[in-house]
């Protein structure tokens, strides 16, 4: 019965933070885009993600390639889906490559609970999962508004090529986990995660804002 349950309320346990992510995120980017797009989106990375965690785990025999590999798929999945000619030099693309990229992170949590091949459901090996899935999820929002960026101001090979280096380390983790069995080695994809999503959400999201809205959430970031 556990086996039953877990899939779907694993993929609960990556869709809740992913849009909370999203909420908190896009606080003061209001008029910038449409709830509509935001929404469909995120479906969209939804979709990706499932494509890309199907090709991933057909070729997971792959060994050390993986670490490029995979972080090459994952951004140029995303690059297919944002770089389409109505979202070619808008500034909202920015905004839905954030939203595209966190549905498309939150797959990897039932996908790592279920490729991670647990002899026994234990809280505590799902935790160390989740959290590990978290920094995921925080990654591929944050790569999504790199390839948005790269997108809107039509540098779309150089960004690209930031999205795949940021992500290397994350697959580097993953890669060093499982060679090791080292569940608490899931941190560092955490802290390395909130690490960068802080700095392309302060970095990148911006740049979009309007300079006097821009000048406003400055003041009030010193303020804070």
């Amino acid at each position: 019965m556990e086996e039953t349950i877990l899939p779907s309320a694993s993929l609960l346990l990556g869709i809740i933070p992913a849009l909370l992510l999203m909420y908190i995120s896009l606080k003061g980017y209001e008029g910038l885009f449409k709830d509509k797009n935001i929404f469909l989106s995120f479906i969209a990375g939804i979709i990706g993600g499932m494509i890309a965690v199907v090709i991933e785990s057909i070729t997971m025999n792959v060994g050390v390639y993986f670490i490029l590999l995979f972080p090459l798929l994952e951004q140029l999945l995303k690059t297919m889906m944002l770089n389409i000619r109505r979202l070619q030099a808008k500034k909202e693309t920015v905004i839905y490559g954030l939203s595209l990229g966190l549905g498309f992170g939150s797959i990897f949590t039932p996908f790592s609970l279920i490729s991670s091949r647990l002899p026994s459901v234990t809280i505590i090996s799902v935790a160390w999962i989740v959290i590990g899935s978290l920094g995921i999820i925080l990654m591929h929002g944050a790569t999504g508004v790199i390839v948005g960026y790269g997108v809107f101001t039509k540098t779309l090979l150089k960004h690209i090529v930031y999205a795949v280096v940021f992500y290397i380390p994350v697959t580097l983790f993953i890669f060093l986990t499982t060679l090791y069995q080292i569940e608490y080695f899931q941190i560092g994809i955490v802290v390395y995660g909130i690490i960068i999503y802080w700095y392309v959400t302060t970095h990148y999201l911006p740049k979009i804002l309007p300079d006097h809205r821009r000048r406003e959430r400055k003041k009030q970031r010193n303020i804070i």
